[in-house]
């Protein structure tokens, strides 16, 4: 017990330097903690992502159409159980700063191939018998403030003109990592209109999302699928959910990955701050180790009480970086726009890592201060002047 209260003195005998190394760690650790989130948030749709979902594209580009016919005839092969399929409206809603996805679909099979976006069968109903209703995401209707019955009108770009929705119905997230920010409304009133304004780019849809029995023939069934489709004027490339995800972020990879390496550069900086630390405190003290070495105290005691100093230091640093980031993470969360991430919020294993590397350098930041208090001798201690 002396011994730890002796380590507790010394860790804040400095009392000034001590709060600043305290401050710099947390710092850090606070910096590693907002920019490890922003990397996980980003890469959560591909986390979540169904093992059992396809996605068929148009070969050449995501941007270009598929027929809508194609549909039967994916849903003749075997091992398909159900199929769904999009097409991105965009628009912009009150302001062009309000991103959020917004899309056609198909309302009798969206919510078989996508169960995580959970509604009453009821509200199934009233979705399905409004020709200009749309679903939302709760998250959606809290940030404007919907209801449903409330009108949604958006002004088109891709499709141009004035559309006027209905919110017939808002959808909760089975779990987390579930984007609760989107719009969804039937394509047969995109479809509808677009034969009046624009029949060519009638009878088409943006992208099929296919429901697998077996997630392990997903290789096999989209090779059938693209065959299907081969030499014909518009060609299909088939791939899991996953990898359809990883594609289609993969344009801000190269950012992301940067962010990523930045954060782990920032434990190579508490390192550098609290090893800075340990050092000027080695030197001031190398009589009172000589003196410690006289009274008998042995090297197992030196080492505990230098190591415990810089891990009480790193340790109460870096808890305070890890208590700061949550309402700092709040915060970022309010500020961007709902739907750039799925979910934006301080995950377990980065609070884990956090505190690993906390621990990890106060043990690295005391090494060279251990050997140099085992290496001097009492006599060169004695004569040490700092």
């Amino acid at each position: 017990m002396k011994i730890l209260k002796i380590v507790f003195k010394n860790a804040f005998r400095h009392k000034l330097r001590a709060v600043l190394t305290i401050f710099g760690i947390a710092i850090a650790v606070l910096a590693f903690c907002l920019l490890r989130t922003v990397v996980t948030a980003w890469y959560a749709g591909v986390e979540s992502a169904a093992a059992d979902r396809l996605v068929v594209r148009q070969s050449v580009s995501f941007i270009f159409p598929l027929p809508y016919s194609y549909l039967e005839k994916i849903k003749s092969l075997k091992g398909v159980t159900e199929v769904t399929h999009f097409s991105w409206f965009q628009g912009v809603y009150k302001d062009k700063n309000n991103f959020f996805a917004r899309m056609a679909c198909d309302p009798e099979t969206i919510f078989k191939v996508y169960p995580e976006f959970v509604l009453t069968k009821e509200e199934q109903e009233a979705f399905l018998k409004t020709r200009n209703g749309c679903v939302i995401g709760e998250e959606l209707a809290k940030q404007f403030h919907l209801k449903v019955g409330d009108h949604m009108p958006i002004e088109g770009d891709i499709y141009p003109g004035q559309w006027d929705f209905t919110v017939a119905a808002i959808y909760k997230k089975r779990d987390k990592n579930v984007d609760g920010s989107q719009m969804f409304f039937q394509h047969l009133y995109l479809d509808e209109r677009m034969k009046v304004e624009a029949p060519a780019r009638a009878g088409y849809i943006g992208w099929f999302v296919v429901k697998v029995a077996d997630p392990n023939r997903a290789a096999e069934l989209s090779k059938d699928i693209d065959a299907l489709f081969a030499n014909s004027r518009a060609e299909t490339k088939t791939e899991t959910e996953r990898a359809f995800t990883q594609n289609f972020i993969s344009a801000s990879g190269a950012i992301f990955s940067s962010i990523n390496f930045i954060s782990f550069v920032i434990i190579g900086i508490i390192m550098l701050v609290l090893g800075n630390t340990m050092i000027m405190s080695a030197r001031e003290r190398t009589r009172e180790y000589a003196v410690l070495k006289t009274l008998g105290f042995s090297s197992f005691h030196l080492i505990g009480m230098i190591l415990g100093e810089a891990l009480i230091i790193s340790a109460v640093g870096g808890s305070l970086g890890v208590f700061l980031s949550f309402p700092l993470i709040q915060m970022v969360e309010q500020g961007i726009p709902k739907g750039m991430f799925p979910s934006f919020s301080l995950e377990p294993i980065t609070i884990l890592l956090a505190g690993c590397a906390a621990l990890i350098i106060g043990v690295f930041s005391a090494i060279f201060p251990i050997q140099k208090a085992l290496r001097t001798k009492i006599v060169d201690g004695f004569r040490f002047v700092g």
